[in-house]
């Protein structure tokens, strides 16, 4: 399709939700496109962790979140050909006649329905105000994309949750030393992964801060000081790991004129994973789901004809949750598609059917 042509369906995100939705907009015979701030598809799972095990994905005992990404890809080009725009970051939304026009940094791009999938949005690491622990310089790591690049090297993680845990456990069998320096003595990750942790050949430093990085170029050295005694500990290293979190922002988004949380985090949906404008849906991390919960009506009650009849009644308050889960993200993206059918065609039914009755694209897919 040309660049000026309508697609049925924009969904904003290339992460497992997104990329799920893609796959369920090819059931429905509906054309595709996926916009993404990043230059690959798998949002967080690509970025963040490509390394580590998902345990929570259907069919998966376990499996690498670069091979869940691969599969997911994959998998959206079962039933159509989605077009990919990758590097791109949605500016606004307006709508037009009939549809809605969303504008990128790279142009703009034509769509019936919307899927927002955007995670929770675009994140930066947080960072400590530490000289020669800047992004870009040689050892220094803020996303770890392969732990085989740590094969045989002196590795220090600052840090003290999952990711963490993590990176170190992943690493302590291929690096020649792990350090991992936390400023407390407890750790905001599975109790499981904890007792590996210390169970490990991890050097565990709990009560560590970092004080200083050695090395003009590259990393050479650190300083770490014990915050309880200030005692300093130098370490020869080739990298340093930071597992701190990391701060979100959903940009633009916030300014389209869909209801959100106080916080301005999560858009507000229904149960048929509709925002407050018609045609526009939201799945995944981005969303958060309201539900009514019936309650008995509060006094006064209510009369019939003026009698003094009381009439048992229910009134409905309104309710907000939140799962981040993907199995929930899987899930809200089925929703969310099926109604963007049934808007972009009211006579349409809301169920798709059974995929094994459907016959697969005839094309040949490389992966991501």
């Amino acid at each position: 399709m040309s660049a000026d042509e309508i697609y049925d369906v924009t969904i904003i995100g290339a992460g497992p939700t997104g990329l799920f939705a893609a796959f369920c907009a090819g059931m429905r015979d509906m054309t595709v496109k996926i916009i993404d701030r990043l230059p690959q598809p798998g949002g967080q799972l690509a970025v963040l962790y490509p390394d580590k095990y998902i345990y929570d994905a259907p069919g998966h005992s376990k499996i690498l979140a670069r091979n869940l990404v691969d599969e997911l890809y994959k998998q959206s080009h079962t039933f159509a050909e989605p077009e990919f725009c990758f590097n791109q970051q949605v500016n606004s939304l307006t709508s037009k006649e009939g549809h809605f026009a969303l504008i990128t940094n790279a142009g703009e791009h034509q769509t019936r329905t919307v899927v927002i999938a955007a995670g929770i949005g675009a994140f930066s690491p947080k960072m400590l105000n530490v000289a020669g622990s800047e992004e870009g310089k040689e050892g220094i790591h803020y996303f770890v994309q392969d732990l085989d690049y740590f094969r045989d090297r002196r590795v220090l993680i600052v840090g003290g949750g999952d990711s963490a845990v993590d990176w170190a456990l992943g690493t302590v069998d291929k690096a020649r030393s792990v350090t991992l320096a936390h400023r407390r003595d407890r750790f905001r990750a599975h109790e499981g992964s904890v007792r590996d942790l210390f169970e490990s050949k991890v050097n565990v430093k709990p009560f560590y801060e970092l004080r200083a990085v050695s090395g003009e170029h590259k990393v050479e050295a650190a300083t770490i000081f014990n915050n309880q005694t200030q005692a300093e500990e130098e370490l020869p290293l080739d990298d340093i790991i930071f597992a701190l979190g990391f701060e979100a922002d959903l940009g633009g988004i916030r300014n389209w004129g869909m209801e959100m949380d106080p916080q301005q985090k999560h858009l507000t949906v229904n149960p048929r994973m509709e925002t407050n404008i018609d045609g526009v849906y939201a799945a995944g991390d981005v969303t958060e789901f309201t539900y009514l919960e019936k309650q008995e009506l509060a006094t006064p009650q209510q009369f019939v004809g003026g009698s003094e009849l009381s009439v048992p009644s229910q009134k409905f308050e309104e309710q907000k949750e939140r799962w981040g889960l993907i199995v929930t993200g899987y899930a809200q993206a089925a929703v969310a598609i099926n109604h963007a059918k049934r808007f972009i065609s009211p006579e349409a039914k809301l169920a798709p059917g059974h995929s094994s009755e459907m016959a697969p694209a005839t094309r040949t897919q490389t992966g991501s």
